[in-house]
C-alpha cells in the first residue's frame, strides 16, 4: 500500500492509477489525512465502462432489468391511429385552402 498527496497524485496520476490497476492501493492523503482510496476495481465490477455504470444504475434502483431475457431485436408493436397515406392527403388539402 502506498500513500501519495494530492499535489503528487496530480502530477504522476497515470503512475498511481497503474499501481492501483496492478492491485495496489494508493491511499490519498491531503495534509497528512487520508481523503481517499485508488485501487483496483472490484471483481464483480465490468470492465466496460457501459456495463459498469448501467450495473450501478441497476443497484441504486435507477433501473430494473428486464424480467426475462431474449435475443434479437423487441418486436414489433401494432401502430395505432392514421395511415400516412390518409395523414399526407389531409395536409395537402389543409395547404389547398392557403
Amino acid at each position: 500500500m502506498k500513500a501519495v498527496g494530492i499535489k503528487v497524485l496530480k502530477n504522476r496520476l497515470s503512475e498511481y492509477v497503474r499501481l492501483a490497476a496492478g492491485g495496489e492501493t494508493v491511499l490519498v492523503t491531503d495534509r497528512e489525512r487520508v481523503v481517499a482510496e485508488l485501487g483496483p476495481p472490484r471483481p464483480e465490477r465490468s470492465a466496460l465502462l457501459a456495463d459498469a455504470l448501467l450495473a450501478d444504475a441497476v443497484r441504486q434502483g435507477w433501473i430494473t432489468p428486464p424480467a426475462m431475457v431474449t435475443s434479437g431485436p423487441p418486436p414489433r408493436l401494432p401502430v395505432r391511429g392514421a395511415r400516412l397515406s390518409k395523414v399526407l392527403k389531409e395536409l395537402e388539402a389543409d395547404r389547398a385552402d392557403r
